[in-house]
């Protein structure tokens, strides 16, 4: 064990650097190790790094689920993995994982886990979310159970970006600038997008620019917000949070988006 805390702390100064990099969403997804594209039988033992992966496993059929960010970890690769977490991945058949987070593997490693390692794209735009429960429900042998998930999750997101349309200051889609990982929340609201920032800074030529685009929201990202984008626009910002709960339920991160943009809109 002594060498495993020797080996955490320059692999995490790695990851952070990444992740300001990188963000709170990441790149096409892709899973690597032997087998991995192998289906299984049985409910699989799967640990991930933080709730949103764990998120997308438990919507693709996974029961035993161990979580090694807590929730209120802002910035996962900040996190200090404890003895107890590479004991869990020691016993676990999968590690989900972000682009972003390449300790995991290292955790893996240290561990001496077999486990397979699966990279998740996380962002939260319905079809890719459908396509990567879809994905890891066939590496868990669970397509049953994501199945029934998908239905429940298409009809609910229906709904509410209904509802939001139904919601539009008189009957027109408002204009937004969204930072680059919550545009599905512009998406869910049916919005208009004029432009995108983040994740790095925003310039005061790119401030100029959005500003010119009169949008009547900005979406901002509430992991890595960079406080008032457009502060003398008029523009009302709204925090999106892209992570679930600790119960691991995707779902309230679609109805919390669309109560505040219900509420930016006006809407009670």
């Amino acid at each position: 064990m002594a060498r495993t805390r020797v080996r955490i702390p320059a692999v995490l100064a790695l990851s952070a650097a990444l992740f300001l990099t990188a963000g709170c969403g990441n790149d096409p997804s892709s899973a690597s190790g032997e087998g991995q594209d192998q289906p299984r039988t049985g409910k699989p033992s799967v640990v991930v790094t933080t709730t949103w992966e764990g998120a997308f496993a438990k919507a693709a059929g996974a029961e035993d689920i161990k979580v090694i960010v807590p929730q209120s970890v802002h910035h996962a690769p900040d996190y200090d993995p404890k003895p107890s977490d590479l004991a869990a991945v020691a016993k676990a058949d999968f590690v989900l994982y972000a682009p972003f987070e390449p300790y995991a593997a290292k955790i893996k490693e240290a561990a001496g886990s077999k486990a397979k390692l699966v990279e998740v794209e996380l962002d939260n735009d319905p079809a890719k979310v459908s396509a990567e429960v879809g994905r890891l429900a066939g590496l868990f042998g669970t397509a049953d159970a994501a199945a029934l998930w998908k239905t429940g999750f298409d009809a609910e997101y229906t709904k509410l970006n209904k509802d939001l349309q139904a919601a539009w200051p008189g009957g027109r889609s408002p204009s937004v600038v969204t930072q680059v990982f919550t545009a599905w929340s512009a998406k869910l609201a049916g919005a208009t997008t004029v432009g995108t920032y983040g994740p790095e800074a925003v310039t005061p030529a790119q401030l100029a620019e959005l500003a010119a685009k009169k949008p009547s929201l900005v979406l901002d990202n509430a992991h890595m917000s960079t406080g008032a984008v457009l502060p003398d626009s008029g523009a009302k910002q709204v925090k999106i949070v892209n992570y679930p709960g600790d119960d691991l339920d995707l779902l309230p991160v679609y109805r919390n988006a669309a109560a505040e943009l219900k509420k930016a809109m006006g809407t009670p």
